[in-house]
């Protein structure tokens, strides 16, 4: 079926590609036709007047004419060149002719049949405007249908229903959710006699990646029902009206076929908040406002279910966000350890792992990764488990894979100075035994002087639970942690450098919202204060931007002396590890915890 239609829709495209090149083809024709004649117009025609001097004067030769053509080619006696005139009136001249040649004027008067190929460029030429027309006119009426778009999905075909269920992982709260309504699609007689209405529409919202479309179609494959996929951006059209009619359209196409899911990926781009704007804003307007119209028109025992995706709800219009509309909203959210675990099973279904490989190893390993994702690590251990020639998927390939995810790619080529070098190994070392004396961070997992991305070095960290609340202990140790590279480099090279630009950017950025979203300042207290116009703090006080950056200057200023503190209690264990690093590039988590054994 599939098939057929794009068979179809090639056919009607290639149809109207061949008569546009025949357009185009004759006006180019024509065009150089008429530069051609133009270019020998002074030596080439003669005057209808002063031909019928020479006519008079019995100096013509021959005259040539066409069937239908006031174009008349002119020979002249002792003359090699014909000319051409144009006669205003063929049947007066041929007349004149005639009189001429009886009065004994000999005159030769060749008349020729119609050229076709001229007749057909003037009847191509003369029809081009009406063609050009009816082109834009098929074209529109093209875009004011669904056409392509909409696909519309039918669970009693097979192919279309390959996903279900049990492909998703790590959202079982939200499956649990949805199979209500999957039920209600199946038997929604049993529900109506309870009372019960099926809900219009579900919003489904969460950052990228995690798992959003993947449950809409496994909603269509559990359900057994028709559905309809669009994404919100192609109801979006520069012509006006054209997004509200394709709005029209799909919901009209729904109800024909209900019971049907209808499902809006990136609902966003057209469920926006309605401003009092104009052109493409208006346009926005007109389509989200056909939407919140269908949805509040179509009768609930139709059975057509609405889902849509986004990762920005609070966009969304509040007229959409109501209920009877969209009555439910579900927040799919990141997975947690064993929700990763058993994505990565799912993930790694058609891949060849060696039988070292622990997926509870790995998720404890990748704490706050999505679905996507980890889909994106077990590819890239792929990839590079090709590359060097393994028979399987190893461990080593894995690690290797999330470092390249996380931190970026490893480059080896890269040509750095001794100097540099140091200065490198003695700043990861300076965040390594830092993070070592804080009891709230995490352990050392590897550290790491060989450049990945735009790191010039890493020291990455065990992520060993998923956390969901961060403490004011845990944010204030994660400055030090984060001022520890740069502690290190003052206090053993008595010199700073910009490698520590990104570690200040981000403990400055944690401090501020520490004061402004969390409220963690004694002296300020709860309030938030990161509000986007700068004016609306004034409430709070015409010096309250002072007080907020004291406050914040206060925090990274008793971190850093903290993360000096510890660096030279232990400046034994920097020298140490900044040496190892100098010689191996590498440490792993055992060889680091060597040296603090005593």
């Amino acid at each position: 079926m599939k098939d057929k239609e794009k068979n179809k829709n090639k056919l009607y495209y290639t149809i109207l590609c061949i008569v546009a090149v025949i357009c185009i083809s004759a006006v180019i024709g024509v065009i150089l036709f008429i530069n051609n004649k133009d270019e020998n117009k002074e030596e080439a025609e003669l005057a209808y007047t002063e031909l019928i001097k020479k006519i008079d004067n019995k100096e013509v030769e021959k005259i040539e004419m066409s069937v239908g053509s006031t174009t008349a080619k002119v020979k002249l006696k002792n003359v090699e060149k014909e000319k051409t005139t144009i006669v205003p009136s063929t049947q007066a001249f041929i007349e004149l002719i005639q009189e001429q040649v009886k009065n004994g004027n000999e005159i030769e008067l060749i008349q020729n049949p119609t050229n076709v190929l001229l007749k057909i460029s003037e009847t191509l030429l003369s029809l081009l405007p009406t063609i050009m027309i009816v082109i834009l006119f098929v074209l529109i009426f093209k875009m004011q249908g669904l056409g392509d778009k909409g696909k519309v999905y039918d669970a009693d075909k097979s192919e279309n229903t390959h996903i279900t269920f049990k492909d998703v992982a790590g959202l079982d709260e939200e499956k649990n959710e949805l199979i209500e309504i999957v039920d209600f699609l199946k038997e929604p007689k049993k529900f109506h006699d309870m009372g019960a209405k099926i809900p219009r529409g579900i919003l489904l919202c969460g950052k990228p990646g995690t798992g959003k479309t993947l449950i809409a179609k496994a909603i269509a494959g559990e359900a057994g029902v028709p559905f309809i996929s669009m994404s919100g951006s192609e109801f979006i059209e520069m012509f006006a009206g054209l997004g509200a009619s394709r709005v029209r359209k799909l919901f009209e196409k729904a109800k024909k076929i209900s019971p049907c899911i209808i499902f809006i990926d990136e609902i966003d781009a057209i469920g926006a908040r309605r401003t009092s704007a104009s052109g493409a804003e208006s346009e926005n307007n007109q389509t989200l406002n056909q939407l919140l119209v269908e949805m509040d028109g179509f009768d609930t025992n139709e059975t057509v279910i609405v889902l849509a995706a986004t990762n920005r709800p609070e966009m969304l219009d509040k007229a959409l966000l109501r209920p009877g509309r969209f009555d439910r909203q579900i927040t799919v959210a990141s997975p947690d350890a064993k929700g990763r675990e058993a994505i990565l099973k799912i993930h790694g279904k058609d891949k060849k792992f060696a039988k070292d490989i622990d997926f509870e190893s790995i998720a404890n390993d990748t704490a706050g990764f999505t679905g996507a994702e980890l889909a994106n690590v077990l590819n890239e251990a792929a990839i590079i488990a090709t590359i060097k020639k393994h028979k399987k998927i190893q461990m080593q390939d894995i690690d290797d894979a999330v470092k390249k995810v996380t931190v970026g790619l490893e480059k080896h080529s890269r040509v750095i100075s001794d100097k540099d070098k140091r200065l490198t190994a003695y700043h990861e070392a300076g965040h390594a035994i830092v993070s070592r004396f804080l009891e709230t961070q995490f352990d050392v997992k590897e550290v790491s002087i060989i450049p990945r991305g735009l790191a010039g070095g890493y020291t990455m960290y065990k992520t060993n639970e998923d956390k969901y609340y961060v403490s004011r202990t845990e944010m204030e140790e994660k400055l030090v942690a984060l001022l520890g590279g740069r502690a290190a480099e003052k206090i053993a090279l008595n010199d700073i450098s910009t490698g520590a630009s990104n570690d200040i950017e981000v403990a400055t950025n944690i401090a501020r919202d520490m004061v402004t979203v969390y409220g963690m300042s004694d002296d300020i207290g709860p309030i938030y204060l990161k509000q986007k116009d700068p004016y609306e703090r004034q409430i709070f006080g015409e010096n309250i931007d002072d007080a907020v950056g004291a406050e914040v200057k206060t925090l990274i200023d008793v971190a850093y002396r903290r993360a000096q503190e510890i660096i030279l209690a232990h400046m034994d264990k920097l020298q140490a590890v900044a040496e190892i690093l100098l010689e191996k590039e590498i440490i792993s988590a055992e060889e680091f915890e060597t040296f603090f054994e005593e």
